[in-house]
């Protein structure tokens, strides 16, 4: 079984992604960038606000899948500014306190939006399906 999983963003259609795939008990959630519905940047200039905002996205995303939160496996923590890190980590432990999945935190140049500070993306195994 193969499950694509949308939040609507326009760009899934034009770039030929999906915001999460299921495979089996296997889930992973892609770059998953600070933007609401409409697409707009939330918490400009704000690493914490950004990485709530990319960890509610990613928990929609589980549970469509079936999962949550708790089936998180791995996290990667993606900063255009590594020197920001803890603000990241400290708006990622809520969601991951639970699961305690393994971790990379990592910084790039930028992302395809400037205003974007923080990426994430999760991997997560559904247990009682394996």
């Amino acid at each position: 079984m193969r499950q694509l999983i949308s939040n609507g963003n326009p760009m899934e259609e034009i770039v030929g992604f999906s915001r999460a795939v299921r495979v089996g008990p296997y889930i992973s959630v892609g770059g998953t960038a600070p933007v609401d519905a409409e697409g707009n940047t939330v918490g400009v200039g704000d690493v914490f606000a950004q990485t709530t905002q990319c960890f509610e996205i990613i928990k929609a995303a589980l549970e469509e899948a079936g999962s949550g939160l708790q089936d998180i496996v791995r996290t990667r923590v993606i900063l255009t500014d590594i020197d920001r890190w803890k603000e990241a980590i400290d708006a990622r432990k809520p969601y991951c306190v639970n699961a305690r999945p393994v971790d990379t935190i990592m910084a790039v140049t930028r992302f395809v939006n400037p205003e974007w500070l923080v990426e994430i993306e999760v991997d997560a195994v559904i247990a009682d399906t394996v």
